[in-house]
């Protein structure tokens, strides 16, 4: 593959934030911490297993340790938020898709972490949600099981974001979540149910941007390690998300 190496400026852009992380590394192992990152996106590009990373990356299992440290200590959603400060907030929108999980990602001990996994109409899988600014940028994302309901995490998605105007699809056209928005003084582009009593108006024209927050999961389906879920717990399956949507921040 010849697009998992950082160019120059990517990683001038990554060192600035983990100069400032306590939990990612020190100025003294600059190119280890390079060489580090680039593996990551290796895995995450390939979807291969970290046991065959190109011996070029260090040892494997090394590698392994660190990406699990870094999950546990926030790090990846730390260095999201940090490149997420520039986000368009006139404009947000959410969405989930359905990931389907791999064998070898059943079978973690309930005391080792969440694992957000579950059994919807596409088999074995999790739910991935997301929230994207106004061009289709990464904001936010959480994990459900599979066979949760879009509006579950609604709230949870747009906790501090300020935004002017939600587009988001008839999953989140509750009432009680219409109420929520107008609360807080957020105009809802959310066609109503075709069942419900009063039909709210809403601006279809503006509707029509909501293709940009399903773009994104498109462009993140690209990285294999993320089309399919190997990983047993959450916390290390949204450490590779949270990674390629820095990648995205990036491009």
């Amino acid at each position: 593959m010849t697009d998992v190496k950082l160019t120059d400026d990517e990683w001038i852009k990554i060192r600035e934030f983990l100069r400032h992380d306590p939990n990612a590394y020190s100025g003294t192992d600059e190119t280890v911490c390079r060489c580090f990152i680039e593996a990551v996106k290796w895995v995450s590009r390939s979807g291969a297993q970290w046991r065959l990373l190109p011996t070029e990356y260090g040892k494997w299992n090394s590698v392994y340790k660190r990406f699990v440290r870094w999950c546990q200590a926030g790090v990846w959603e730390r260095m999201l938020a940090a490149f997420a400060q520039d986000a368009d907030l006139e404009n947000g929108m959410i969405d989930s898709t359905v990931v389907r999980a791999h064998p070898c990602a059943a079978g973690a001990q309930k005391k080792r972490g969440e694992q957000a996994l579950g059994r919807s109409r596409g088999g074995f899988s999790c739910k991935v949600h997301v929230t994207v600014d106004g061009l289709g940028n990464p904001l936010r994302l959480r994990l459900t099981a599979g066979q949760r309901h879009d509006s579950t995490q609604a709230q949870a998605l747009l906790e501090g974001f300020d935004f002017e105007r939600l587009i988001a699809d008839r999953g989140y056209a509750a009432e009680e979540f219409i109420a929520y928005l107008l609360s807080r003084g957020i105009q809802a582009v959310i066609p109503p149910h075709q069942r419900a009593k009063v039909l709210r108006e809403y601006d279809k024209w503006l509707y029509r941007e909501r293709h940009l927050v399903e773009c994104f999961m498109n462009k993140i389906k690209h990285f294999r390690r993320i089309f399919s879920r190997f990983e047993k717990l959450d916390r290390s399956y949204l450490g590779f998300l949270h990674f390629v949507s820095v990648l995205i921040w990036l491009r």
